[in-house]
C-alpha cells in the first residue's frame, strides 16, 4: 500500500484578515514531492486557513491514490489535536471543515503529527505566496473540488487522452512515468489565475438570492409591491445552508441587503453566522411588477395580454399599473453597483437581493442584451459571483450555484 506525507499550513494577516493556505504531498518512501498547491481565500482566521490547507492536502493525496495511507504533519497544535480526537471542536466554522477532512479517507488511514514551524517551511512558504498573490489581486485556482482535481487524478494515474486513446503508465505506449505525471498534475492545479497583478484586488460581489417564500413554489410575480412576503420554513432552512457554506469559505467581509422582508431575513441569518452586521440598500430591491404582483405568469397573460407581450418585447415597457421597466431597473442597479464598488473597493461583499437585480448585474457585467434576462435561471438561495476591477472591467465567476442546498 502506498503511503503519502501531507504537510499543510495556513495563515491570516490580521486573524481574521487576508488568508491563504499551502499543502504539499510527498511520497513517504522516497521523499519526492508529488503535489503542491496553494490558494488565497480572502478574509479568514488562522485556524480556518489551516483547516483549508489540511483539506486540500488530503484531497490531493486521495486524487493521487485513494487506497493510500496518509501521515499528516502540521505545526498547528489545534488542528492536529482536534483531528486526532483528543480535543473537542467547538468553533462553528471549523466543525464542517474538520468533518470534511475526516471523510476524505476511511477511518484509520490517516495519522497526525505535530511538528515545529521550522520543519513545515514548504507548506508555510506556499501559504505566504498565496497571501502575497491575493494582496496583488491575483486569484489562485480552487483545487479542492470540481473538474480540476478529477483531471489531475487522471494525470497522476497516467491516463492520457492524446491521439484520442487512453494510455496508462506502465503499459505499452506510455510516454511518462508516474512521478512525472504526478508532477505535471501538481503544476496544472497550482497555477495562479488570470486577474492582472497591477490593479489590486477586485471588488467581489457574492450575490445571494433570498430563500423561498410561500409565493416562490407557485411561481408568482413577487416584486417591490404586493404583500412583501417573509421566508417560508423551507426558505429559512435554505438561508441556514447558505450561511454554513459561506462561513466555511470565510471570505465575506460585509453584508448588504435589499430592504424587503425576505432578503432582510435571509441576510440576517447569514450575517449572524458570519458575525457581521447587515446594511440595507434600497437600490437592491426587486423590480415593481405593478398589477401583476401575486399573479402567476399565466394569470397575468390572461388578464393583461397586450401589456405582458409588450413587456416581453421591450426593456422599456412597464408592467400594468405603473410598475418598473427592466430599463429603469438596469439604471438603478448600475448606480447601486457603482456606489457599492466605491464603498467596498477590494473587498468581498455579500449582496442579498432578488432575481431581477442579480440577473441585471450579471447581464451588465457580460455586456449582454436585455433579452438575456429571460435566458438565465436563478433558484431560491442560489449564489452568483461577479468581480469588478479598477480598470472598469468585470468578470462573472459563478451563476446559480445551489450545491450548498443539496
Amino acid at each position: 500500500m502506498r503511503e503519502f506525507i501531507v504537510e499543510a499550513d495556513g495563515g491570516s494577516r490580521g486573524n481574521p484578515g487576508p488568508a491563504g493556505y499551502g499543502a504539499v504531498v510527498s511520497d513517504a518512501a522516497t521523499g519526492e514531492t508529488l503535489w503542491e498547491t496553494a490558494e488565497y481565500i480572502g478574509v479568514a482566521t488562522n485556524n480556518v486557513a489551516e483547516y483549508r490547507g489540511l483539506l486540500a492536502g488530503l484531497r490531493a493525496a486521495h486524487a493521487l491514490d485513494p487506497d493510500a495511507t496518509v501521515h499528516v504533519r502540521m505545526d498547528s497544535k489545534l488542528v492536529v489535536e482536534q483531528m486526532s480526537g483528543r480535543w473537542k471542536i467547538k468553533h462553528p466554522d471549523m466543525k464542517p471543515l474538520a468533518a470534511q477532512a475526516a471523510r476524505v479517507f476511511p477511518p484509520g488511514r490517516v495519522t497526525y503529527e505535530w511538528i515545529p514551524r521550522d520543519r513545515n517551511k514548504h507548506a508555510d512558504r506556499l501559504a505566504n505566496e498565496a497571501m502575497d498573490a491575493g494582496a496583488r489581486g491575483e486569484r489562485w485556482s480552487e483545487t479542492e473540488s470540481t473538474a480540476e482535481l478529477d483531471t489531475a487524478a487522471e494525470a497522476a494515474a497516467g491516463i492520457s487522452e492524446a491521439s484520442g486513446a487512453a494510455t496508462r503508465v506502465g503499459e505499452p505506449g506510455a510516454v511518462e512515468d508516474t512521478a512525472r505525471a504526478d508532477t505535471r498534475a501538481a503544476k496544472a492545479v497550482a497555477a495562479p489565475g488570470w486577474a492582472p497583478a497591477d490593479m489590486g484586488a477586485p471588488t467581489t460581489f457574492v450575490l445571494l438570492r433570498h430563500g423561498e417564500t410561500p409565493l416562490t413554489p407557485q411561481k408568482r410575480f413577487s416584486g417591490s409591491g404586493g404583500t412583501d412576503p417573509s421566508l417560508s420554513d423551507t426558505g429559512r432552512e435554505q438561508a441556514e445552508r447558505a450561511a454554513a457554506m459561506l462561513a466555511r469559505r470565510g471570505t465575506i467581509q460585509a453584508v448588504v441587503s435589499s430592504p424587503l422582508a425576505r432578503t432582510r431575513e435571509t441576510a440576517g441569518i447569514v450575517a449572524a453566522r458570519l458575525g457581521l452586521d447587515v446594511s440595507i440598500d434600497d437600490g437592491l430591491r426587486e423590480t415593481d411588477f405593478g398589477a401583476w404582483e401575486g399573479l402567476t405568469f399565466a394569470e397575468a397573460r390572461e388578464r393583461h395580454p397586450d401589456d405582458l407581450n409588450a413587456w416581453l418585447a421591450s426593456p422599456d415597457a412597464e408592467p400594468t399599473g405603473g410598475g418598473e421597466s427592466f430599463a429603469a431597473t438596469a439604471t438603478r442597479l448600475a448606480a447601486t453597483r457603482d456606489k457599492l464598488v466605491a464603498a467596498h473597493a477590494g473587498r468581498t461583499v455579500l449582496l442579498v437581493t432578488h432575481v431581477t437585480p442579480i440577473k441585471t448585474l450579471v447581464r451588465l457585467a457580460l455586456g449582454a442584451p436585455p433579452e438575456s434576462l429571460f435566458r438565465m435561471e436563478l433558484s431560491a438561495a442560489s449564489l452568483s459571483v461577479v468581480a469588478y476591477y479598477a480598470d472598469g472591467n468585470a468578470s462573472v465567476r459563478l451563476l446559480n450555484d445551489t450545491s450548498h442546498l443539496r
